[in-house]
């Protein structure tokens, strides 16, 4: 690959800071708002999975094994200060180059680790993942992303002959895909397009799919919601400027958003417009069944905590992650609700937590500071 950008002020010398990115937009998004607003100089390496990992699971451990080395950035010394990374597979990479530095880097994430987290000097934790209070964890109430202001002011432009025009209310629905533990297949499609069409009002619908969006689901959709919606299939091979998504970020009156997706829902929260969360059913084999029970048990405010806690410390357990939070943090705050319920008349857009983030990491690279010159450095017994 080409070499890594370094973006922020140029200071000299290597960056002191990385950020580790994986495939995920959403995540890479979250971690380039905190770096821009840290106002470091920093490397970007891209990682990119081999792609039996780029749906599958690799086991959790440091390493880059699960990396395709000729599409990823090498990870080479010098080493930086402090790498901020995100997701399971950059975060695997990030304890890999931890140990490699012997030390020297020190790491931020955010999210959840699956494990170790003492081996991370900051968590920066939103309210779906139940990490619990600890000297290194930040909580947020909901994830650092937002529209990207640039490319919503290119968006408005470019989409302004094509969406101005439409008959209003001009209703954005945002279709994400099936995720664990949620059921999203052609029944539950068939569902949602039921619901949201009792809430017409006149206007027009514009649904989006996304890259997680099955073909059965686009496809029931498609065939299920009233006629004269306007519909996007997703394609893997479209170029950006034909993704209406920013486009309808920047002209919709209102917005339905599938549950699955977080960076949606928030993405759109941040607007302060009027916004209903499609929730998708979970599934009801035994397994997912039994697994929320376990994990919502040996969680933080679970009846196990203290077991919990244990099992973690072995390295044996990770943080569950609960997307219904987010939801409920935006119902009882009047931001969201329930598809079927009416839309609010009004909104604000939740509180900018991003400083409360910048000031943890940025107290992380600030040297230190040594004793004035007309005093003499304290004595080491």
């Amino acid at each position: 690959m080409s070499p890594s950008p370094v973006l922020g002020r140029d200071l000299g010398g290597p960056p002191r800071l990385w950020l580790l990115l994986g495939d995920k937009a959403g995540d890479n998004a979250q971690v380039l708002e905190l770096a821009r607003a840290l106002g470091e100089p920093f490397a970007i390496k891209r990682l990119v999975p081999r792609p039996e990992w780029m749906l599958g699971k690799p086991r959790f451990r440091p390493s880059l094994a699960h990396l395709d080395p000729a599409r990823s950035d090498p990870l080479e010394p010098p080493w930086p200060e402090l790498a901020i990374t995100i997701g399971r597979r950059p975060s695997m990479a990030a304890l890999w180059l931890a140990e490699r530095s012997g030390g020297r880097t020190r790491l931020v994430i955010l999210g959840r680790p699956k494990r170790w987290p003492e081996r991370f000097a900051l968590i920066i934790a939103p309210a779906q993942y139940a990490v619990p209070e600890a000297p290194n964890v930040v909580r947020l109430q909901l994830p650092l992303l937002r529209p990207d202001p640039e490319r919503l002011a290119a968006a408005r432009e470019r989409w302004r002959p094509r969406l101005e025009p439409l008959p209003r209310p001009l209703t954005a629905f945002f279709v994400g895909g099936e995720t664990k533990p949620y059921r999203f297949d052609a029944a539950v499609a068939r569902e949602l397009a039921a619901r949201l069409s009792s809430m017409r009002e006149g206007g027009t619908i514009y649904a989006s799919t996304s890259r997680r969006t099955s073909a059965e689901v686009a496809r029931a959709l498609r065939e299920a919601l009233p006629p004269g919606t306007l519909f996007y299939s997703w394609r893997a091979e479209d170029p950006p400027e034909a993704n209406p998504y920013y486009g309808l970020l920047a002209f919709a009156d209102r917005f339905v958003v599938t549950g699955d997706s977080v960076s949606m829902v928030v993405e759109v929260a941040r607007l302060g417009r009027p916004l209903a969360i499609a929730e998708l059913p979970v599934r009801r084999d035994l397994a997912t069944r039994v697994g929320r029970g376990v994990a919502r048990a040996l969680g933080p405010d679970g009846a196990l905590a203290g077991l919990g806690a244990l099992v973690r410390r072995a390295g044996l357990l990770g943080f569950s992650r609960e997307i219904e939070r987010i939801h409920r943090y935006l119902f009882a705050s009047g931001r969201a609700v329930r598809l079927g319920e009416p839309f609010p008349t009004a909104a604000t857009p939740p509180a900018d937590e991003l400083e409360v983030a910048v000031a943890r990491v940025r107290a992380l690279l600030a040297p230190a500071v040594p004793p004035p010159a007309d005093e003499p450095a304290p004595l080491v017994s």
